[in-house]
């Protein structure tokens, strides 16, 4: 009899948390050694029903039991942030894309303690969680001890799925109204933050953008892959209005055009959007990343790249082939800190001048740069695969797990 394995997570969900529990969820599947089960979970805001609108997950809905378990796991995996992390199962174990900033919170640390072993998404999340330490006072003010890591903690990388992001000639079915040749891609939500200061840094990206391009006789585009929380008209309608509000600070009326595209897309869907004709590199001026997925299936089109230099996406972006922005550490802003994003951590500062630098240069000499694009796509295909994810947990799970006591039937002889 397999072991069970019961995976707690937003798989359902269309959130980067649902897009990642999927890939571990198939990945522990095909190792074909557990009864995988599994309770899906919420993620924020974001909406259910993934599964069945996309055929290849449908499956997975099958799988799903009720909560309250009525007995103990072997194994328990919860696929979400650490502070949420329980243990369940006999062997325990976390995933988690861990934190975009230089400190996890102590809550972070103490649920990877409560787990048997994490899985995070990249060295720059792991290192975070094992530099990170807390005094832990009682009432009074007293010290009882410091918090920090104690449990196992390995790198468990995003795969991207060949089988969906790759280069297609096929003409795209978005309806993109864009009449620009070059349009640069920006795809991630618009967070909390003044300009300059949310973590995804889309105020800076828009910002930028108008201040380069203005007054320049031939202009790019930039397309915003964007939302704030999800894909409502009131929603649509507040980023329509934060770009508008940043474009009455530039003083100039010949500025660039900036495109919103808003809503879900398919994965299928996403990757047209990549390969489309029109656009021709992605930019983000991301703050921190505990990982950066969007990143990776974009790089699989052969197209450049321009991204801040700092956190998660850098395992997989090689600084040979892309445009890398340099830039220092400063702390979280308090318009964008949480309970979670520390207001005394820190995170990245995109040099504003190479910003500016980085988007003409690539405007201007753009083959040179669609060169470096296809030698990252080699890169990120053949080292960042989900089967070579799949493989990796593989390793991870078998090293780990240990063995559990077998059911035997006993035949007894009649006396």
């Amino acid at each position: 009899m397999k072991p069970t394995f019961i995976i707690s997570s937003p798989f359902d969900t269309f959130s980067g948390y649902g897009a990642r529990a999927r890939d571990v969820i198939k990945a522990v599947i095909a190792t074909d050694k557990y009864d995988v089960k599994l309770l899906s979970q919420r993620w924020g805001n974001t909406p259910f029903g993934f599964c069945k609108e996309n055929p290849k997950f449908t499956d997975l809905l099958k799988l799903v039991i009720p909560s309250p378990l009525n007995q103990q796991p072997d194994i328990w995996m919860q696929i979400t942030v650490p502070n949420e992390f329980t243990p369940v199962g006999k062997y325990n174990i976390g995933v988690t894309a861990g934190i975009e900033t230089t400190v996890v919170p102590g809550e972070f640390i103490e649920g990877v303690n409560k787990m048997n072993i994490t899985l995070t998404s990249s060295n720059h999340s792991k290192n975070v969680f094992l530099n990170s330490q807390f005094e832990k006072k009682d009432n009074t003010g007293n010290v009882l001890g410091i918090i920090k890591v104690e449990k196992p903690i390995e790198v468990l990388m995003e795969g991207a799925d060949l089988d969906t992001y790759k280069v297609v000639n096929n003409p795209c079915s978005l309806d993109i109204q864009v009449k620009e040749d070059f349009a640069y891609l920006f795809v991630g939500h618009w967070l909390p933050g003044d300009i300059g200061e949310d973590r995804k840094n889309v105020g800076l990206l828009v910002k930028a953008f108008f201040e380069t391009f203005k007054n320049k006789l031939k202009k790019p585009a930039l397309i915003l892959k964007t939302s704030i929380v999800g894909a409502s008209h009131m929603d649509r309608d507040e980023v329509l209005k934060r770009i508008n509000n940043i474009k009455q600070t530039v003083n100039s009326t010949d500025l660039p055009n900036i495109y919103l595209l808003h809503g879900d897309l398919t994965d299928i869907e996403m990757n047209e959007l990549y390969n489309h004709s029109k656009v021709k590199a992605m930019v983000s001026l991301t703050k921190g990343e505990g990982y950066g997925r969007p990143l990776l299936e974009f790089s699989l089109s052969k197209k450049p790249i321009i991204v801040s230099g700092w956190s998660g996406h850098m395992d997989f972006l090689n600084p040979e082939f892309n445009i890398i922005i340099g830039g220092e550490l400063k702390n979280v802003h308090p318009s964008a800190a949480n309970k979670f994003l520390l207001a005394d951590s820190q995170w990245f500062s995109p040099n504003h001048g190479q910003i500016g630098n980085s988007l003409i240069e690539v405007f201007k000499n753009y083959k040179k740069y669609q060169d470096l694009g296809k030698r990252q796509a080699h890169k990120s295909k053949t080292e960042y695969s989900w089967n070579t994810m799949k493989d990796l947990l593989s390793s991870i799970l078998e090293k780990n797990i240990p063995e559990f006591p077998k059911e035997i039937k006993l035949n007894i002889p009649n006396g």
